[in-house]
């Protein structure tokens, strides 16, 4: 399996961390899978991926390069460079260091994510610009429309993984960050079950990257490490709890579906983001439902969780099978 030796300083360092490119490249591999997570993603792709297909179509090299930096067990490394880590980074800060990638720096890169010679069509020196042309459409076409609530979801799943961290340790927060991730103890951190040969952090900054679809990654440079994961299952498909027609009528549709999202423990922050409501709405919502004893809160760490009663649960349960 792939480990990391994870020592106190460097999980005393680590942090969550927003990243617009991070949120790109997941969008380009989903848009290069074509298959769809959730009923949500399906839409999504129907809406984008046949420009996407055209715009390879016409541009045969970029499709090759795609191809090679995607390849089934390497992510080209300068195509998926660590975060920086900066609290407030753009996209376009991001982007450059894509496009100033060294040539031979990228087709190094490609060898390794093929495993094996670099097609004779893509030994030029226009790679890292391809890539970083068509980071910034993807971008542009398919992930700016929809970044403001894509960066809620982001938002509310730190909130999540930080109560997760405050509850029960590094161990909760970490074991389902994405596929064969595992805290093994004794300062181990299963990365995934690839048979690859173990790293020693030495007190590097590692951090935790949410994106809105199923894709992960790692990667690191020789400042930091950073693990690229997908927001869990119920945050990104945001907004699609049934609420039943019953408790609709008797609550109001939108009240009735904070009500539905509460029978885990949920922040405002979360709530705005799976309903797409504003935070005053979500407010009012939250203040009618504990006035009326139907959820309660409590604190977790510099959070306030919000979940259902018994009667809360009661009252979802008898509408859901009237």
């Amino acid at each position: 399996m792939g480990w990391w030796q994870v020592n106190a300083d460097t999980l005393a360092g680590s942090r969550f961390v927003v990243s617009p490119l991070a949120e790109a490249i997941a969008s380009l591999k989903t848009l290069k899978r074509g298959t769809a997570a959730h009923p949500g993603e399906r839409a999504w792709l129907d809406s984008h991926r046949p420009a996407y297909q055209e715009r390879l179509a016409r541009d045969p090299i970029t499709a090759l390069l795609i191809r090679a930096a995607f390849a089934p067990t390497w992510n080209a490394d300068f195509l998926t460079p660590t975060p920086t880590g900066e609290s407030e980074t753009t996209f376009a800060r991001e982007l450059g260091r894509v496009r100033e990638t060294a040539p031979e720096s990228a087709r190094a890169d490609l060898t390794v994510s093929l495993g094996g010679p670099l097609p004779a069509r893509l030994n030029r020196s226009d790679l890292p610009e391809r890539a970083a042309d068509l980071l910034e459409w993807v971008w542009t076409r398919t992930v700016l429309p929809y970044w403001p609530r894509r960066r809620r979801v982001i938002e509310a799943d730190v909130v999540a993984r930080t109560a997760q961290l405050s509850q029960g340790g590094w161990a909760a927060a970490l074991d389902d960050m994405r596929p064969g991730m595992r805290w093994l103890g004794e300062s181990r951190l299963q990365i995934n079950t690839h048979a690859n040969p173990p790293r020693e952090l030495a007190g590097a900054p590692l951090m935790f990257v949410p994106v809105t679809s199923r894709e992960s990654w790692v990667s690191w440079d020789a400042h930091r490490y950073a693990v690229v994961y997908p927001c869990s299952g119920a945050l990104a498909e945001a907004g699609r709890a049934p609420v039943p027609e019953a408790l609709g009528a008797l609550l109001g549709p939108a009240r009735a579906g904070v009500l539905v999202l509460l029978g885990t423990p949920k922040s405002t922050t979360q709530l705005v983001a799976l309903t797409g409501q504003g935070l005053g709405s979500v407010g009012r919502h939250l203040k009618v439902l504990l006035d009326a004893r139907l959820v309660r809160r409590r604190r977790a760490g510099r959070s306030v969780l919000y979940f259902r009663t018994d009667a809360g649960d009661a009252l979802v349960e008898a509408q859901a099978s009237s």
